[in-house]
């Protein structure tokens, strides 16, 4: 490979703006426990191992599910889910990891949250003894790829509507019947990658107890009439497949309905838990914009001297450490209260709202100062930005965040 020779007109290659810049400036992480900071490490170790090969499968729209999946040897998927099989995350430590991957890369951190967050959490929380005893450590180890089916194409923040149905057939089973499943489900992360999907169905069987409730089954991607279609034309989290599910008389057996899961609120418990997920990811995002542009700045020349000099450049660097300590604060004090068992699901809520807001803010201003050069992939803050629009819909939009914390808040729903 050529040395790079410098021209008139072009004095420097390209501009060090992705290193890692451990930007704490109220040392909010700076006493985290050693086996916290150690998943911490583990998270960086991964995203050091795979972070470059994602950004290549980020530009072609692809899903190297292998480099996804590495992330169960890594020991990474288990989201501080409490379960004697799994290793055990503080909510600290679980967060951490969730920013640290979303600071290298944001689709990798919705493997994150669907893998371990949605799926491994609604198996752990509501599986039989003999379901978990059968998949819960292949989908730990990501040796079994895991998704989590609730969104509907029509039903996406009214969830709570959904429409696809489970019947049962008495004439199989043994006589207890199999399940029956049709309906649609779409942004399903995981859903056409081969493995299994947790799809939450309403029962429809009048001699059942829970005819008219919101259940999960449990789905192996390969029974037949199970279709998953990848989603294309995605401009934001594109190193992640995400489907568009069709259940057309899909046959599982009686067992294979979760018999913890009964209500909609338990799906609603994995949301919440997976909420606050979302806020340290969007930390991740928001790290990695600001960590650009304030490197970009000591390193960009302009009339004669560095942006960093500048007036107006100081001052959006400060704007953005301002909205990213904010942002950490919010971390860290949610771990804190859920560590103590004291994090309430609008708190969690609150943080999402913000946080994703904010992430917004520093990617666009962070854009803006690379200028040209923030445009271009290898750069990342351009990635981060489309990818920082999917996290602020996905888990609840904008809206529905302010819907929970205003109806808290003031004793009113103004829900629909």
């Amino acid at each position: 490979m050529t040395a790079f020779q410098p021209r008139p007109g072009q004095s420097v290659e390209g501009y060090d703006v992705t290193t890692r810049r451990g930007t704490d400036y109220y040392a909010v992480f700076a006493d985290i426990p050693a086996a916290d900071r150690a998943a911490w490490e583990r998270a960086q170790s991964y995203i050091d191992e795979v972070g470059t090969r994602m950004q290549d499968a980020w530009n072609a729209a692809d899903y190297p599910l292998e480099l996804a999946m590495r992330m169960g040897d890594f020991d990474l998927f288990t989201d501080g889910i409490d379960h004697p099989a799994l290793t055990r995350l503080s909510p600290l430590a679980a967060g951490l990891v969730n920013m640290e991957i979303s600071r290298g890369d944001g689709s990798l951190g919705t493997v994150l949250a669907v893998q371990g967050g949605l799926a491994l959490r609604t198996l752990a929380l509501f599986g039989s003894d003999e379901q978990q005893q059968r998949w819960l450590e292949p989908v730990a180890r990501g040796e079994v790829p895991a998704s989590f089916a609730l969104t509907e194409p029509d039903h996406g923040s009214d969830s709570v509507s959904l429409e696809t149905v489970a019947r049962r057939d008495p004439s199989t089973g043994s006589g207890t019947g199999d399940w029956v499943l049709d309906g649609a489900k779409k942004w399903i992360g995981n859903g056409a990658s081969g493995g299994i999907t947790f799809v939450w169905a309403r029962v429809d069987a009048p001699d059942d107890p829970h005819h008219g409730a919101v259940r999960c089954f449990l789905v192996e991607q390969e029974t037949p009439g199970y279709t998953g279609t990848v989603i294309a034309g995605k401009a934001s989290l594109r190193g992640i497949h995400q489907a568009h599910i069709v259940l057309d008389g899909v046959r599982v057996p009686f067992d294979a309905v979760l018999p913890g899961a009964k209500t909609f609120k338990d799906a609603s418990t994995v949301l919440y838990s997976t909420r606050s997920g979302v806020a340290w990811s969007a930390l991740g995002h928001a790290t990695a914009c600001y960590e650009a542009a304030l490197a970009y700045s000591q390193q960009r020349i302009q009339f004669g001297k560095p942006l960093a000099r500048f007036q107006m450049v100081q001052e959006r660097l400060a704007q953005m450490l301002d909205e990213l300590t904010a942002m950490q604060l919010y971390c860290r004090w949610m771990a804190d209260l859920e560590t103590r068992g004291e994090l309430r699901p609008t708190q969690a809520s609150l943080a999402k709202y913000h946080n994703t807001r904010a992430a917004r803010r520093v990617a666009a201003v962070a854009r803006d100062m690379l200028g040209g050069n923030g445009i271009l992939l290898e750069n990342g803050v351009m990635q981060h930005m489309a990818d920082i629009e999917a996290i602020h819909t996905y888990e609840g939009t904008e809206s529905v965040q302010a819907l929970l914390i205003g109806r808290d808040i003031t004793g009113m729903s103004a829900f629909a």
